[in-house]
Order: structure tokens, then sequence, then C-alpha cells
């Protein structure tokens, strides 16, 4: 991969995931920004990063600094976005990569009228198996997709201070796991579903906790997707086809896929990459895209995401504080 100087905002879980992941590459990144010295001191050291910074402003305007890798939560992103394409940085930021469609249109904006690069980290579109099964699907074996079907869950206790039910952090269900179910429906569908139904149960706190949703788009492909953060659910979605099905569990990160056939009943494996390769496959992406290959990240696909994930969000009447 081209030598890029990568800087990074936070230094959480998926921060240090993704420090690691450069480190066993044998690569570091740039620069940090912290808030908390102490923190940001101690990740430095520990990942042989060569500046710390605890103004986040003062690092996003290093000229040193090639790109900008965000790991905050989500209703900082778009701040640190703004800023760091104002400087003239390529951004990746962690999903969701913004609050809402108006956000991510005037970064998407900025990113244009500066000829950066600005994405999302959503492993689905960087995974080897999703590819694969694209071309597979391209090469019209199993017919026509028809129905996508999908289910995340998982149970959270109660606490409202942390980032699941937190308003001020924009928390719920959508930002937090359907990010992940509504982008595996827009990689296998043929165009983004404009047809919408829904329902939402939320929490005390009036984020949403629980939701079930129904997305048709202009080819009459289907997609009910069912989200909760309250229900242990499987991470699993089925790709339903004129001539078989596809079934991928774990699929934020999946490396292998069941194929059902129809005629037959015969089922077989496919596999591709490595979960542990996640975060490298992004960054590698990434890297491709800003040495000219710009269709490698996808952000049309980020765009539609982030469209139907707030007209969601608008129908059931969730909103966060920096919307109001």
């Amino acid at each position: 991969m081209k030598d890029i100087r990568w800087a990074l905002v936070g230094t959480g879980t998926i921060a240090n995931e993704m420090a690691r992941t450069l480190e066993r590459n044998g690569r570091h990144f740039y620069a940090v920004a912290s808030r908390s010295r102490e923190k940001g001191a101690a990740f430095g050291e520990k990942y042989r990063i060569a500046k710390v910074y605890t103004d986040s402003d003062a690092m996003l305007t290093d000229p040193e600094v090639d790109a900008v890798y965000i790991a905050t939560p989500h209703n900082t992103h778009f701040g640190y976005i703004m800023k760091a394409l104002e400087s003239g940085k390529h951004v990746l930021a962690e999903k969701a990569i913004t609050l809402n469609s108006g956000e991510l249109s005037e970064a998407v904006a900025l990113a244009r009228e500066k000829g950066l690069v600005l994405a999302e980290a959503q492993t689905i579109y960087h995974m080897p198996l999703y590819r694969e099964l694209r071309e597979l699907l391209a090469s019209g074996k199993l017919g026509r997709v028809n129905l996508v079907t999908m289910n995340f869950g998982s149970f959270k206790e109660y606490d409202m201070g942390n980032r699941f039910f937190n308003r001020s952090l924009a928390g719920g269900a959508m930002l937090d796991i359907g990010v992940y179910a509504l982008s595996f429906v827009r990689w296998f569908l043929d165009s983004k579903p404009e047809r919408l139904l829904s329902q939402v149960k939320t929490a005390p706190t009036g984020v949403d906790e629980q939701a079930g949703m129904l997305l048709t788009n202009q080819e009459g492909q289907m997609a009910t997707v069912m989200l909760s953060l309250r229900s242990k659910q499987p991470k699993r979605g089925v790709v339903s086809c004129e001539k078989g099905f596809l079934e991928i569990l774990e699929y934020p990160r999946a490396t292998e896929a069941n194929i059902t056939w129809a005629d037959s009943g015969k089922t077989e494996v496919l596999r591709a990459g490595d979960c542990q390769d996640a975060l490298l496959y992004e960054i590698a992406d990434m890297e491709r895209a800003i040495a000219g290959e710009p269709e490698s990240m996808y952000l049309n696909l980020t765009e539609d995401v982030m469209d139907l994930m707030t007209r969601f969000r608008k129908s059931w009447g969730v909103s966060y504080p920096e919307e109001e």
C-alpha cells in the first residue's frame, strides 16, 4: 500500500483495533488526537505514534497529515469531517458516517469541491466475500434477486448513560446496527428502495430501540429488516433469488456464505477473506481510492443508506439535539 500518513481521531475500541491492524502490517498512525492528554499519550506510546494531540483542530490542520480516520461517536463525525476536508485531508469515518443525509450531502459537496476522498468505514463493502457474491449474482446463475431478509439484534441493559440509549450521543438501533443491515440490503439490490414502511418501538430516552422495516425499489425487489437493542437475534442476511438463495451469518465481517440451489436442494459453501483483516481491507480500498479509484469506496451506496436511515427516523419522529 502507498505510504500515506494517517491521523486518528479517537482512542476507543475501534481505534485500537485499527491501530493493531496497521501495526500487524508493519505500519503505524502518524498522529492521534484525544481530548484526554493521558489517554492520548498512552495510546501513542502503545502504537508507536509520532505525534499526539489534545487539540484535534491542530492535528487536522497538520500539513504532514494526508488522511484522517474518525473513530468517535456518531454525533461528532460531521464537525471533524468538515474540518479535515477544509484542511485538504482525505477522510475515512466510522459508521454511521454522519447523523443524517443533510450532513452527508454537505460533506460530499465539500469533498468534491476539494478533490478529496470521503468514505464510510463500512466493512460490508470491502470484505472479499461480498465482491465474489456480487460476481455470482451478475453471472445470472441464481437468477434475479427478489427479496433480501435481514436480522440484527442484541440485548442491552437499560443503562441510559451509555451510547446505545443516550440521545445526546446519537443512540438507537438505526445508527448503531441498522447501518449494517441497510448497507447489506443496498449492496444486493439493483437500486435504492423508494417505498418504505416501518414500525418502531422507542426507548424511555426517545431513541429507537426496536424496528421493523419493509423496503421496495423501482424494480420491485423487496427487503425486510428487523432490528433490536433489547432482543438477541442472529446477525443473518438472506438473499432470495429465482433459482436459489444465499444465507450469510455474522454478516458485517462475513467470510462465508451458504448457497442453496432451488432445483436440487443442494447447498454449497463459498468462502473468501479473513475476518481478522476486515479493517485492513477498508484501509487498502481507501488508499486505492486516494490513488485514483474512488469507486472502491462506494460513496454512492453510503449516500443511499444514509437517506434511508434519515427518512425512517423522520417518519418515527426520532431526532437528536444537533438536528433541532
